[in-house]
């Protein structure tokens, strides 16, 4: 398949890239690559990565390469490998046969970590995580060389190859690079290399009891692959002199680390570690929940990989972290589903109308553009009948001013059909509530007639009640109420999440149009914003996800 463009306007790795080519560094080849860990769902800030690294080689001509970073089993699952490669491709990227894993490497990982102990480069250490820590300073303060620091290299050895095989408990040992416990920079003092750690991987099984960590699997995975360009997010800044020191150190090929800023999204959180929380606590329904930030979760909510895609193009990449408004993303689907949504007419919260100069007994069919906006979808019919059903919230007794639906003795047209005249309000005797609203109908009114020229404020959609389908819509908001996100540990969880992020309503009324829509068709329901048909729908019992709703704030802020 065609790879979509990632970044056709220029930037700053682009630049680079272009500066390798004119001095002939890496051959000028461009071969990048993603590297989730399958660890959790990827989100809308993996997207921006796998738009980036995709699309930097597609437009250079070059390579992508899919790779897991694998090397922590005790967080890894298939579950989250099979939804990677799923998200991947559903975004329109293929990385072809170059699928690889961290782990496919484990054996010559093991070896170039055996060299680094013979060049007196790496050591064993019987410190625990938490003496390290103590060990490494600060900031401002140095750290101390552990007292294992010297043992010979055949002493080194010997133990690494015992952790090895299994002879040592979890956590008692560590292989270090023995690098400098002065460095100004932390990532530098001493980092742990290896880890003993017993946990069943997804793909090796119980074939090892030492792993390799991230900061070291990382930059030799890359060297092995032939990477030219890893381009990583900023938190990654500080560890580049660590990357560069394994390369370098071990003489393999050398890829360039690049960092550019992650993406910051507002109402929501970019972390897998906060994400599972919110599902491991069951606030949301999983990891597809709509509301989430996760692609799957967007996927199911009625995004599109074209939205998500042209979000990514506008937000750009750049060094610099900033915050960026949620509603661009919605302000992208909008104007990606504005031309190739049908519309439909779904009334949310019914209200009764019977129109009582229409025949009861007479059964009308209208013509309704399926998009006006793109005229070669073409139209359908929409029964038209005697009892209507509109909106709660069209009609109020005491209207104030500038509201321009209905009223007592006022008038309105629905949409595609006539202008009709409340002539009175029927209430429940016992709650005082309305139960339904008598009107009447200009038959000469018809819309698109040749006698339709009255005009009136107010246009109302509709649907025939005797034809109506129930249907459940599902309305979704932020999950978090606040800009900036907090975390979700503690108590405090109640007063960050937004708890009208998710509100049903089940006595929904459609147009019989929709009853067969399949799962994840999309549509724009009139006057009230764009709709998923959800995978929980039956055809007699349909569910749709709000996407987005109509207004949009971002378009209008720009143009203000």
């Amino acid at each position: 398949m065609d790879l979509p463009a990632g970044s056709t306007s220029t930037n700053f790795i682009q630049n680079i890239i272009n500066e390798d080519a004119k001095t002939g560094r890496h051959g000028q080849r461009v071969h990048t690559r993603f590297p989730p860990e399958p660890n959790g769902y990827l989100h809308i800030g993996h997207a921006k990565s796998i738009c980036l690294n995709f699309g930097i080689a597609a437009d250079n001509g070059g390579l992508c390469n899919l790779r897991f970073d694998d090397t922590n089993p005790s967080k890894e699952d298939v579950e989250y490998v099979d939804s990677i490669q799923e998200d991947v491709k559903w975004l329109g990227f293929d990385w072809g046969d170059r699928m690889f894993y961290a782990s496919d490497y484990f054996p010559q990982l093991y070896e170039f970590a055996e060299q680094l102990i013979l060049m007196g480069k790496a050591y064993v250490c019987d410190l625990s995580a938490q003496e390290i820590r103590e060990y490494r300073g600060t900031l401002t303060e140095p750290g101390r060389n552990s007292p294992y620091r010297d043992r010979s290299v055949e002493e080194n050895l010997d133990l690494f190859r015992r952790m090895k095989a299994g002879e040592f408990p979890d956590g008692s040992r560590t292989l270090r690079a023995k690098i400098d416990m002065a460095s100004p920079n932390i990532t530098m003092r001493d980092p742990v290399l290896y880890r003993i750690l017993r946990a069943t991987h997804h793909r090796t099984g119980d074939t090892w009891c030492i792993y390799p960590m991230y900061d070291y699997a990382h930059p030799l995975s890359d060297a092995i692959e032939r990477i030219t360009h890893s381009i990583c997010t900023l938190e990654f800044e500080d560890h580049r002199p660590l990357y560069d020191w394994c390369v370098e150190t071990l003489e393999t090929y050398r890829p360039q680390q690049i960092e550019f800023a992650r993406l910051n999204l507002t109402h929501t959180v970019m972390s897998k570690r906060k994400l599972r929380e919110l599902v491991e606590q069951k606030l949301v329904s999983g990891w597809d929940d709509p509301r989430m930030p996760t692609i799957s979760g967007l996927r199911r909510r009625g995004y599109t990989p074209e939205a998500i895609r042209d979000f990514c193009e506008r937000i750009g990449v750049a060094k610099s972290n900033s915050l960026v408004d949620y509603e661009l993303l919605e302000h992208c689907i909008r104007e990606d589903l504005n031309a190739r949504a049908a519309r439909a007419m779904v009334v949310l919260r019914p209200l009764k109308v019977v129109i009582e100069n229409f025949p009861a007994d007479r059964v009308e069919e209208l013509t309704a553009e399926n998009n006006p906006e793109n005229p070669e979808m073409g139209s359908r019919t929409v029964p038209f009948s005697r009892e209507l059903y509109i909106e709660q919230d069209d009609f109020m007794e005491q209207p104030p001013g500038k509201f321009f639906r209905l009223a007592p003795g006022r008038e309105v047209r629905l949409k595609h059909a006539y202008i009709i005249k409340c002539e009175k309000v029927v209430k429940d005797p016992q709650s005082g509530g309305i139960r339904e609203l008598r009107c009447t109908y200009d038959p000469d009114s018809k819309s698109g007639g040749a006698t339709s020229g009255r005009k009136v404020k107010g246009t109302l959609h509709w649907v025939s009640a005797a034809q109506a389908v129930p249907a459940e819509v599902r309305l979704y908001d932020h999950l978090f109420r606040d800009e900036t996100a907090g975390d979700v540990n503690g108590d405090d969880s109640g007063n960050v999440l937004n708890p009208d992020s998710l509100i049903v309503l089940k006595q929904a009324m459609m147009e019989p149009a929709l009853t067969n829509a399949a799962s994840g068709s999309r549509y724009q329901f009139l006057r009230q914003g764009y709709f998923c048909v959800d995978p929980d729908s039956r055809p007699d019992a349909m569910v749709f996800n709000r996407i987005v709703s109509l207004r949009d704030s971002w378009a209008k802020a720009q143009n203000a």
